[in-house]
């Protein structure tokens, strides 16, 4: 039997200063969706997250509660940990730093790197961010703040341990430039260089003020400083001490997955550190954006803080991960907002996705008694749903390797949009009529099973739960668990002769109009004639004031995606910049415009435009078209985004 291949992946630890938002809830959706797909694929998979719980802040939030450090962040972590269960976080292991196991582990590293000469005793004069457990330089402040958080910095001076960083920057910068994957996506990258060129101080690795940490050994009154003590985390629980088997199983990490503030630690101090323990580096260090909520990155001091608590409590856990997978692509910053979430459950759950599997098994049921019959001859129509399904499966294996997660959901979406057109096309509700047609019917239902088993294995990796929803729903025997890529890869491996399980509506459908009670705006479809007058113009005469026009918000922004709205031959969704927002809007320009040529055009938009759902898509605003005849031409302009047109 062959060994399976290893793939280890790992999130930051958390800080217990305060609960989770939804952008720690990101990045370990992002992980975990990666560990299912290597799951999925065949992997020998060990996925690990955990808290951060040493170090000044922690002390002193503690005081303030009057209770223990201890006490303090055994109630935060269970919060923690309570979260990633009801999100369907698949972890491996939980690790967190004030385990006996991995004090073991950090004082065992300061031990064999102090011997090794590259830790000494200093003192330590310069400046500090608590909240960020930093230390600066002056030429590293920004606007003599911290130039992480933005928060002052104070003066300290004590006794301090020092690791040797700048013995190993010379290394590292050939590293980094030999593995062009080693740190991205390549802004990061070029981000870490030009640091790295700047020069590398000694680290400041223990502390004397608190003593809320990991002792030093044999000098217990400094206490190893937080980096330190946190980066060796992802050592202990696969064995660094105890396992040497389970340790050269899983090392070096395949990905360290983190948020692009803390990529310089990841890139830079732990790859040090690791060449002082003569151990390989990583694979990967990747570093993913922000959320932002109105313009900002999400910050509790800001309070744009979202609790997925909540959001899972009222739209289910699923639900939140599709969106925040699909919506935000891997290393960018991304929108969040709760209108674009329910706009998405709409159309592409409740919609695309779930009317597809209640029309399949309804029509099972209704025209075959519940039994998948096999399929007749093959046909045109047939043989090209089979051929994008085997496609579809390719290329998602592609790109859920490269870690290409939102273009992975658009393609399984794009032929789940292709199964509900093979419906339109086939019509079964008329070939059912004709006894002649029985084995075409046959034909039609069975690819349309099978089609919703593919897509369920597709999915698993985003929304666990529907996924196993749906293949019980289609009658498939054995565990879910047990299902792998390789089941799919092939188009008509559903056994015939099953009888399918009973249909369930996947996701209900949101009526918007039902928030007006909490003061959330009422967006209504327009009428098919008002979306094309939206569009186009109206050709009608009319004066009007200079106050009327003024009223009009006219800005010059950038098309930053566009693609075509499901079931339409006439919409695009595009996402413009407006220059520090982005928005989605519906355009009716698919049959003048390809959408590939639109990314990229300087165009202007009408901004204040009240929002209109059309087709299940909040559109916030209209761009602008000039148009004679059938012919229709956006409007470019060669300013600056942001600009107004007046």
């Amino acid at each position: 039997m062959t060994e399976r291949k290893s793939f280890y992946i790992t999130t930051p630890i958390y800080y217990p200063s305060a609960k989770l938002h939804i952008g720690h809830a990101y990045c370990t959706t992002i992980a975990d969706a990666a560990a299912r797909f290597k799951r999925l694929a065949g992997y020998d998979v060990f996925f690990l997250t955990g808290s951060d719980e040493h170090g000044q802040k922690i002390q002193l939030k503690a005081a303030e509660e009057k209770v223990t450090p201890i006490q303090y962040v055994d109630r935060i972590v269970a919060g923690f940990q309570q979260l990633w269960q009801r999100l369907g976080i698949s972890n491996d292991d939980f690790i967190r730093t004030t385990e006996e196991r991995h004090q073991k582990v950090v004082q065992e590293i300061f031990r064999r790197i102090y011997a090794k000469g590259d830790i000494y005793k200093g003192e330590y004069r310069g400046l500090y961010c608590t909240p960020c457990e930093s230390y600066w330089t002056e030429r590293q402040l920004k606007d003599g703040m911290c130039p992480d958080c933005g928060r002052p910095v104070q003066e300290v001076a004590e006794e301090a341990y020092f690791f040797k960083l700048s013995n190993y920057a010379d290394r590292l910068l050939a590293h980094i430039e030999a593995n062009p994957d080693f740190i991205q996506p390549v802004s990061r990258r070029n981000e870490m260089i030009n640091f790295i060129k700047q020069g590398l101080d000694d680290l400041c690795i223990s502390r004397t003020s608190f003593d809320w940490g990991i002792p030093v050994p044999g000098d217990e009154k400094h206490v190893i400083y937080v980096w330190f003590d946190a980066l060796t985390n992802y050592l202990t629980p696969i064995g660094f001490l105890d396992d040497a088997t389970k340790f050269g199983r899983y090392w070096p990490a395949d990905v360290h997955l983190v948020g692009k503030e803390i990529v310089r630690f990841h890139s830079i101090i732990w790859p040090c550190i690791l060449m002082a323990l003569d151990l390989p580096l990583p694979r990967k260090v990747y570093g993913h954006g922000w959320l932002i909520v109105g313009g900002d990155k999400m910050s509790k001091s800001k309070g744009n803080v979202v609790d997925p608590n909540l959001l899972i409590d009222e739209f289910g856990a699923d639900a939140i991960r599709y969106f925040l997978l699909r919506e935000i692509v891997l290393g960018q910053d991304g929108n969040f907002s709760r209108d674009a979430l329910i706009t998405r459950i709409n159309a592409d759950l409740a919609n695309d996705l779930g009317n597809l599997l209640h029309r399949t098994l309804n029509m099972i049921g209704k025209f075959q008694a519940g039994v998948v019959e096999a399929a007749g001859p093959a046909t045109e129509i047939s043989v090209a749903l089979r051929t994008a399904a085997r496609e579809t499966v390719a290329e998602y294996e592609r790109e859920m390797e490269a870690m290409e997660l939102s273009p992975a959901i658009k393609r399984v979406w794009a032929f789940i949009g292709r199964a509900n057109k093979y419906i339109d096309e086939t019509a079964p509700w008329a070939l059912a009529k004709d006894p002649a047609k029985k084995a075409e019917l046959a034909t039609v239902l069975y690819d349309l099973a099978e089609s919703l088993r593919i897509i369920s294995v597709m999915i698993a990796p985003f929304m666990p739960a529907t996924a196993s929803r749906i293949w019980s729903q289609l009658g498939q025997k054995g565990s879910f668990d047990d299902v792998r890529l390789n089941d799919i890869k092939d188009f008509g491996a559903l056994s015939a002769g099953q009888t399918i399980g009973r249909a369930e509506q996947l996701f209900p459908r949101i009526e918007i109009e039902e928030e007006a009670a909490t003061a959330k705006p009422v967006m209504k479809e327009k009428p098919a004639k008002e979306t094309k007058a939206e569009v186009k113009g109206s050709a009608g005469g009319g004066e009007v004031t200079f106050e009327d026009f003024s009223r009009i918000h006219l800005r010059v922004v950038k098309i930053l995606t566009a693609e075509h709205v499901p079931g339409t031959d006439r919409l695009l969704k595009l996402t413009v910049d407006l220059g520090g927002e982005q928005r989605e809007i519906v355009s009716g320009i698919a049959q003048h415009y390809e959408p590939e040529t639109l990314v990229g055009k300087t165009v202007v938009m009408v901004v204040n435009l009240k929002p209109a759902k059309i087709r299940g898509i909040v559109s916030h605003g209209m761009i602008l078209a000039a148009s004679q005849g059938d012919g229709l031409r956006l409007l470019e302009v060669d300013m600056p985004l942001g600009s107004q047109v007046k």
